[in-house]
């Protein structure tokens, strides 16, 4: 596999008003194993971390009214958000893409939840689709 081609979905982000509400839905009903829940105030979000596999479930509350999150509620109401593909090298991963004609909403990565570092890409230029780099330091056993 080229360090160009993703790992994997990392996660698929949800856009939800309030956590707290829906999480009986998605540890009781769908029987998504909870990983954590923390604040990213940098993306002005509460996440919420489900485990589904390798990949994860992110439930994305807003922190404010001006919370991108927030916006795109009122916008399109809750629901599928994004896709976060797991990549190594995220700098390059982005100077790459970039080089093809993909517009960035982040031309440089930043803090995500997690630790990660994240960059998003600009849906116009993904045919309507928010989708998310996503590196994560490797943890050695």
């Amino acid at each position: 596999m080229s360090e160009k081609t993703p790992k994997k979905i990392d996660h698929i982000g949800i856009a939800v008003t309030s956590i707290e509400e829906v999480l009986p839905f998605y540890v009781g009903s769908l029987k998504l194993r909870l990983i954590d829940i923390e604040e990213v105030p940098s993306q002005g979000v509460k996440v919420a971390f489900l485990g589904v596999g390798e990949s994860k479930v992110e439930l994305l509350e807003p922190l404010s009214d001006e919370s991108p999150i927030a916006k795109f509620i009122a916008k399109r109401g809750e629901g599928v958000h994004h896709i976060a593909l797991g990549v190594t090298n995220i700098e390059s991963r982005i100077e790459d893409i970039k080089e093809n004609g993909v517009k960035m909403i982040n031309d440089e990565p930043v803090p995500g939840a997690g630790g990660a570092k994240v960059a998003f890409l600009h849906p116009k230029s993904a045919r309507g689709v928010l989708y998310e780099f996503c590196e994560k330091e490797q943890v050695t056993k």
